[in-house]
């Protein structure tokens, strides 16, 4: 839904809000081409929407934002592209702690951490340190994530228990499966946004997107705003869950 016509108020109608937001953040690399920038800073650009989301979210009232920011595909990227959004990465995870801590976000980071080295690994840990006390929102921010990884994972850990004798795989159910994943602890998303106008998964959230909401929005991700949120907010709160019982 493109919001060029008619755009959105900055605050969703009251008691609708979602608890947890996630976002498949697209589009930075055809933003940048359509302006005939280097890929860098169309990613650059994206940050800064990553940024505005956040805050957007937090003004919002949204408890949980999961941003879908590098894939486990992604790697597949040319090197200097991989290069440039690695050096990004350390960038605003050094320099956006301040104001994580003060909005009182709490930040955390989800997929395979190893891929990105111990330098980066290091500043992650750091930066959740550091926001660990943060109650306003939960920003999970998933890096070098694929879904269909995270459940084998999963699978893998409860066979594991099983044959270790902590598990009894009968009473096996799927809290207890899902105690496994890397979101162990979080709530399933109600929203999922997606950006650019495209209407898929891309591996993201799979066991968890189960009865989530969809918003596919024809925005690319370096131009998403407050708006663009409290859009999506309006359309989930017209929506009615019913998570697969029959009404009426």
């Amino acid at each position: 839904m493109s919001l060029a016509s008619s755009p959105a108020p900055l605050v969703a109608p009251p008691g609708a809000t979602p608890r947890h937001v996630a976002i498949i953040m697209d589009g930075n690399r055809r933003w940048a081409q359509a302006r005939g920038l280097p890929v860098a800073l169309g990613h650059k650009a994206g940050a800064e929407a990553a940024r505005r989301a956040t805050e957007a979210a937090v003004e919002q009232g949204v408890e949980w934002l999961t941003l879908f920011a590098f894939s486990s595909e992604n790697w597949l990227r040319p090197a200097d592209e991989i290069t440039g959004l690695m050096g990004l990465l350390r960038f605003y995870l050094r320099s956006e702690v301040a104001a994580l801590v003060r909005d009182g976000v709490r930040l955390r980071v989800i997929g395979e951490r190893a891929r990105f080295g111990p330098e980066l690994v290091r500043e992650m840990e750091r930066a959740e340190e550091l926001t660990a006390n943060g109650t306003r929102l939960n920003l999970t921010v998933a890096m070098s994530y694929g879904a269909r990884a995270e459940i084998l994972a999963a699978a893998r850990a409860a066979a594991a228990a099983a044959a270790a004798g902590r598990l009894e795989p009968a009473g096996l159910d799927e809290a207890g499966f899902a105690a496994h994943l890397a979101t162990a602890g979080m709530p399933d998303p109600d929203l999922i946004i997606r950006t650019s106008g495209e209407q898929r998964l891309s591996n993201f959230l799979l066991w968890q997107a189960a009865y989530a909401e969809f918003v596919f929005q024809d925005v690319l991700w370096p131009d998403f705003g407050a708006g663009h949120l409290a859009d999506a907010l309006q359309q989930y709160a017209q929506r009615e869950r019913r998570y697969g019982a029959r009404v009426g």
